[in-house]
């Protein structure tokens, strides 16, 4: 099932040259994409363009369900005062959005959600208080309670230790194995994700070089 077709997409904030050139790419359900490329590549603007944040008026995005996104931990306040539970619940916000009260299954999918990522212990914790693994859990968490399909990430472990960051590329593809979560994730560190994703996208000056599935792709240096 495509869960998001691309066509001829092109786009340029005004008074600027185009970023994005002709995009054409489809993810399937159950897919663990990583996009990759240089920084000014293009690759923030096409995710800000598949989230709706970037009006698009050449070229078409069909979107078929949900998305659970996180940013980039550089943009979210660390000194952030809610808990854990109130963060991550926070994340069902658009499946009831005419109302201001969590249902009973709000509640329990948050449950769920910080039982599978072990946090429930945690959750009365204020998210200023937590390590920088234990912070992109919750927002990974906060991510899944808005979809049930697909999550799209920003350089979930940039700033890193790199042993937290392996951490949460297997938290990641666990659930994209054991969930059937279709994965989309922006990332500089092609060496390490190639492991994890089953497809890599290379963006280079606002064009689609490269769309392979992990195995075959080369990464500099590789023969």
């Amino acid at each position: 099932m495509e869960l998001i077709k691309i066509e001829n997409l092109s786009f340029g904030y005004s008074n600027s040259e185009e970023i994005l050139k002709k995009i054409n790419l489809v993810i399937e359900e159950g897919e663990f994409v990583c996009i990759v490329g240089e920084n000014g590549s293009g690759k923030s603007t096409l995710i800000k363009c598949i989230l709706g944040l970037n009006k698009v008026e050449d070229g078409t995005i069909k979107i078929q369900s949900r998305i659970g996104y996180l940013p980039q931990i550089t943009d979210i306040q660390n000194n952030f005062p809610a808990s854990i539970e109130e963060i991550v619940r926070s994340g069902t916000i658009p499946n009831n959005i005419k109302s201001i009260l969590y249902s009973k299954e709000d509640k329990k999918k948050t449950k769920e959600i910080m039982e599978k990522l072990e946090l429930y212990n945690l959750r009365k914790k204020c998210f200023y208080e937590l390590s920088g693994g234990q912070k992109q859990r919750v927002l990974i968490a906060r991510a899944l309670c808005s979809t049930d399909k697909i999550i799209i990430l920003d350089e979930p472990v940039n700033g890193l230790d790199p042993k937290i960051a392996v951490e949460i590329y297997e938290l990641l593809k666990k659930l994209n194995e054991e969930n059937n979560l279709t994965i989309v994730m922006i990332s500089h560190d092609v060496h390490r994700v190639k492991k994890y994703a089953s497809r890599i996208v290379e963006i280079e000056n606002g064009r689609i070089i490269k769309d392979l599935p992990a195995t075959e792709y080369k990464c500099g240096g590789e023969g």
